[in-house]
């Protein structure tokens, strides 16, 4: 057993003393919120490393997605994956859309253009294709699509922070794309969101829409909420921002050990980078085919549960079969997508990760199969 805990993951954080650096001024200003000067300076580094010409801050990812869908007037059906977090389904059923889900290809987990096409009737108004475990979805063969069907396109990028292709930031593709800068993933706020857009009139709709529709000092326009990104959060960003690169760096140390240890197994599939891509090695997922390695995933994760290992079954169930959608969806009708969340499972994974700790995960996988 493991002397501490080792969880799925664990958040990076700058050194104290600069974060407290960073939030000093905040206690000459008591300006907190309200888009101020380490927000705006937020926006300014995020535009430079991700190399974007419009970016706007959310408290999370979550209300950034709803956002980007009401400023963007998305209507009737979109066509999505079930293979995500609740939170891409939940945004669109919220906003009183009909997700359609297409299945996903068996490499690496993103959306299949191949089924999105067949999907495609006259009430579709967007694609929601969804960027997983920083693996970036084929984006030439949707926006082709998208293209020829009038369609906005939309990604749910939570995983793809720093990930490109070739010169191209995984925040370029698309009409917009939705960052989760949640405290779980390689770049946090603590918690926090983005929509990097093309179309800079979207700015002032994505504003109004986070802070209750108001437009002026004595003006409010729409019926938006409160989706504002506070300065203590926007400091946090600034830091980590600083050492996302070296994290991620940190990142690859772990997955490489990894993969060098779990391919050597029948049976297990792992998910290397794919080519042309400059990865962040965001998670750590495993598919274990039973009856070729041994043992079902559920084995192992309860073997690793006894040794304080915290694994997570990322994702499952799929969205398809969550209980608040019974009766709606098929899962059946996504084979793939069905077959990889009942055997998949995604193993810890951090920058600060220790090499012994990832053997000694190994290990204890590889004696569950005899």
């Amino acid at each position: 057993m493991s002397k501490t805990p080792i969880w799925v993951t664990r958040s990076s954080m700058p050194d104290f003393e600069e974060y407290t650096a960073e939030i000093a001024s905040l206690w000459d200003s008591h300006m907190l919120t309200n888009m101020g000067p380490k927000h705006k300076k937020l926006v300014s580094d995020l535009k430079e490393y991700l190399g974007v010409p419009n970016i706007t801050l959310f408290v999370n990812g979550h209300s950034a997605l709803e956002c980007a869908i009401e400023a963007m007037g998305i209507t009737g059906k979109v066509i999505t994956t079930p293979y995500t977090f609740a939170s891409t389904t939940h945004a669109l059923v919220r906003k009183g859309l009909t997700p359609v889900f297409a299945d996903v290809k068996p490499d690496d987990y993103t959306i299949d253009p191949a089924r999105i096409e067949e999907l495609i009737d006259d009430e579709t108004s967007a694609i929601v294709p969804v960027h997983v475990y920083g693996n970036l979805c084929d984006v030439d063969a949707i926006q082709d699509i998208a293209g020829r069907h009038g369609l906005k396109v939309i990604y749910d990028a939570a995983h793809a922070f720093g990930v490109r292709r070739g010169d191209e930031s995984a925040a370029s593709f698309g009409d917009a794309s939705m960052f989760s800068f949640h405290a779980t993933k390689v770049f946090n706020t603590i918690e926090g969101g983005a929509v990097c857009y093309k179309d800079p009139a979207l700015a002032p709709k994505l504003d109004m829409w986070k802070n209750f529709g108001i437009t002026g000092v004595e003006s409010v326009e729409a019926v938006g909420g409160n989706a504002k990104m506070n300065e203590f959060a926007a400091a946090m960003g600034i830091c980590n921002l600083r050492h996302v690169d070296d994290e991620i760096a940190k990142r690859k140390a772990v997955c490489e050990r990894y993969w060098d240890r779990l391919e050597a197994l029948p049976g297990v599939k792992v998910c290397r980078p794919q080519e042309g891509i400059t990865p962040n090695y965001a998670y750590l997922p495993v598919v274990f085919e039973g009856t070729e390695f041994g043992a079902t995933r559920n084995e192992v994760y309860a073997a690793l549960m006894v040794h304080d290992i915290h694994p997570r079954k990322y994702f499952y169930p799929l969205i398809s079969d969550f209980e608040c959608y019974a009766g709606r969806f098929d899962s059946s009708k996504t084979p793939v997508a069905k077959r990889v969340a009942d055997r998949v499972l995604t193993l810890p994974m951090y920058a600060d990760l220790d090499l012994a700790d990832v053997d000694q995960i190994c290990d204890i996988i590889a004696d569950v199969r005899r």
